[in-house]
């Protein structure tokens, strides 16, 4: 395997906490000024690229979502050369026909989190930065194109509603959710990853891979289901992630690249 720069990120999620298909696999513990990242960075090689990936929540799930040190996580990818991060993610559903099982690469989100470090720039420099079009449309656009290749149900657009965890929804809150605020599927970790991917200039787009419905269904749900649909989902992302990767652009300038350059704007 070539050494130099890793242009392509994997962050993995619940249920994906090693990826198991790269080759010439080293591990890296990456050094941040934001402390550890959850894990050490694995990279590997897949589809004749390298890749890195990170467990969001460490191996094992031993991080909840609000103790996540997305900063860290971010400047490790940033710091490897890492230009394409796709985010897999697992998530409940506010709306009776995106099914457990399926697949959805949101286009936007709504922000219900609380306590983060939600940006790079505490000062004294300081950044505003645009999120009216939070995701990459060239690597949400490869990550449909991959699924539909693969007869993989998803759904090309979505809200996703992160909430700080780790805890889930009342009922109540779940009906807000759907009803008022008409979003389409609900997690804890998109928040502020997407943030700081935007700020450090990296294309992101999440695969949310749909596990069951939120509670606002009054379907109650069982752990031993919710597994299972966890273990298909998880073979199925680890399917698409090795159609993805093989079809991003050697070049990192190539292609239709949507994502914000958002500090050419948003310095003060």
């Amino acid at each position: 395997m070539s050494e130099g720069k890793v242009l392509i990120g994997v962050i993995g999620g619940s249920g994906l906490y090693d990826p198991g298909i790269f080759s010439n696999v080293k591990e890296l513990k990456i050094y941040t000024p934001y402390g550890e990242p959850s894990d050490f960075v694995t990279v590997g090689e897949l589809e004749g690229r390298r890749v890195a990936f990170l467990p969001r929540h460490g191996r094992r799930h031993r991080i909840p979502p609000h103790r996540i040190n997305y900063r860290a996580n971010m400047w490790a990818l940033k710091e490897l050369g890492v230009k394409w991060v796709i985010s897999v993610s697992a998530v409940g559903s506010l709306r009776m026909d995106y099914k457990p099982g399926d697949f959805v690469v949101p286009d936007q989100f709504i922000d219900m989190t609380k306590g983060r470090d939600y940006t790079f720039y505490d000062g004294p420099v300081v950044a505003h930065v645009s999120m009216a079009n939070p995701f990459c449309n060239h690597l949400r656009k490869l990550v449909i194109e991959s699924a539909r290749k693969q007869g993989i149900t998803v759904h090309e657009r979505g809200t996703y509603v992160c909430i700080e965890g780790p805890r889930f929804s009342t009922r109540a809150e779940s009906i807000l959710w759907k009803d008022v605020f008409k979003a389409d599927i609900i997690g804890m970790t998109l928040v502020p990853e997407v943030n700081l991917a935007c700020e450090a200039q990296m294309c992101y787009s999440t695969l949310a891979m749909v596990t069951d419905y939120d509670v606002f269904a009054d379907r109650p749900v069982t752990a031993e289901e919710v597994s299972k649909v966890m273990a298909e989902n998880t073979a199925k992302a680890k399917s698409l992630l090795r159609e993805v990767i093989g079809s991003l652009p050697e070049n990192p300038d190539e292609g239709e690249c949507s994502c914000c350059n958002s500090l050419k704007t948003a310095l003060m």
